[in-house]
């Protein structure tokens, strides 16, 4: 895609959205359904996704690992954000890979150690670019696509999370 595409894809809505702040606001919604034994099913846009317990935590490795997912979901937000904005600075970028690591002391989950934390002590991305795109360009591309990207911020900044449950 040409930045001429992408501005004509996104002028519209910018507009709508400066127009009608409460316009750019929408809600996602993912349910998942409890499976037999240790398992949650998840619709993905590329179908079911049967989450279970890593094999740190008892899993097989059979089961898809929510830690596993929640990276899968930061790369794909990183990688789709640095492409976007890539496109609109018009920088060529040719292969490229987007990779990142999380690290997780199980002993926190297992409630093993209360000193431990329950979820990742840090993540690191990496981008892995084929450009000729000078190094001040590259910062300033990894700087909007940390700025732009949903799952990076959302990790950064974390957001009000609620709890409810409904008996049946």
């Amino acid at each position: 895609m040409k930045k001429s595409e992408l501005r004509a894809r996104q002028a519209p809505l910018k507009e709508k959205y400066k127009t009608n702040p409460e316009e750019g606001e929408y809600t996602l919604h993912v349910e998942g359904k409890l499976g037999e034994d240790i398992a949650c099913f998840v619709p993905t846009d590329a179908g079911e996704a049967e989450a279970g317990l890593h094999p740190a935590t008892g899993g097989d490795g059979s089961q898809a690992c929510s830690g596993d997912m929640l990276l899968e979901a930061l790369v794909a937000c990183a990688g789709v954000t640095l492409k976007s904005v890539a496109t609109a600075m018009e920088i060529e970028i040719g292969e490229g890979t987007v990779r990142a690591e999380g690290v997780l002391d199980f002993r926190g989950t297992l409630a093993v150690s209360k000193e431990a934390p329950v979820g990742f002590k840090s993540i690191t991305l990496n981008f892995e670019l084929n450009t000729a795109a000078s190094g001040k360009r590259i910062e300033k591309l990894i700087e909007l696509t940390e700025r732009y990207c949903v799952i990076y911020q959302t990790l950064k900044n974390s957001p009000e999370l609620n709890t409810s449950v409904t008996i049946q």
